[in-house]
C-alpha cells in the first residue's frame, strides 16, 4: 500500500467506528495463526495511554495491523520514541500517527502545573513546549493538538532513523486528534 492508501484506509476505518459499523476482520485464530512468525503493521500509532482512546477499534484494525505506542501525553521521550523507531526499522511501517485526544489529562495536569512527583513532572516536561506556544489562557484541547503536532516534528528532530525514512519518502508523520464525544479522528 502507498502512504496515501494507508492513510485512507485510517481514514475509513475510522469512519466505520464513527457509524458503528466495525467490520472486526483480521481478529481470529487464523490471524493470529499467521502472525505467529511476524509483523508487518502498516501504520505506528503514538497514542495517548488513556483508557478512552483505543487506536486498534478507533481505526477498526485487526491484529497486527497498528503497532501502537501509548504513553500518557504521547509524548516522544527515549522510550516511546525507541519504539517508533523500531517498527520504522525493524517492521516496514509507513506511517506515523501521533494521536492526541480531546480532553487529554496528561495535558491538563501540565498545564495546572505543581509538582506531581519526579516522573510524572519528568513525562510533562514533554509538554510544555505545547503549552509556550498555545501561549497563556489557551484552551486544554488547543494545548493537545499543538503537542501532537510538536510531537511530529520532534520525532524527526531526534530520530536519525525516522527523518531519513521521512527524506527517503518511506514514511510520513500525521499529527491527528481524537474526539472523545463522537470518535472521530482529524488529521491535522
Amino acid at each position: 500500500m502507498s502512504i496515501e492508501d494507508i492513510i485512507q484506509r485510517l481514514k475509513d476505518g475510522n469512519a466505520r467506528f464513527v457509524t458503528d459499523k466495525l467490520d472486526g476482520k483480521l481478529q481470529d485464530s487464523s490471524r493470529r495463526d499467521a502472525l505467529v512468525s511476524g509483523q508487518a503493521p502498516y501504520a505506528i500509532i503514538l497514542s495517548c495511554a488513556d483508557s478512552r482512546v483505543v487506536p486498534e477499534l478507533a481505526f477498526d484494525a485487526g491484529l497486527g495491523e497498528l503497532f501502537v505506542v501509548r504513553v500518557a501525553g504521547n509524548v516522544a521521550n527515549s522510550s516511546s520514541m525507541a519504539s517508533v523507531e523500531y517498527a520504522v526499522a525493524h517492521c516496514g511501517s509507513s506511517v506515523i500517527v501521533v494521536l492526541g485526544h480531546q480532553s487529554c489529562g496528561a495535558v491538563t495536569a501540565a498545564m495546572q502545573g505543581g509538582d506531581n512527583g519526579y516522573n510524572i513532572n519528568h513525562l510533562l516536561s514533554h509538554i510544555t513546549p505545547a503549552m509556550s506556544a498555545c501561549g497563556d489562557g489557551a484552551a486544554v484541547n488547543d494545548v493537545v493538538k499543538k503537542n501532537a503536532e510538536l510531537t511530529a516534528s520532534e520525532l524527526m528532530g531526534r530520530s536519525d532513523i525516522i527523518r531519513n525514512a521521512v527524506n527517503k519518502g518511506t514514511v510520513k508523520i500525521v499529527p491527528a486528534y481524537y474526539n472523545l464525544d463522537s470518535g472521530k479522528v482529524d488529521f491535522l
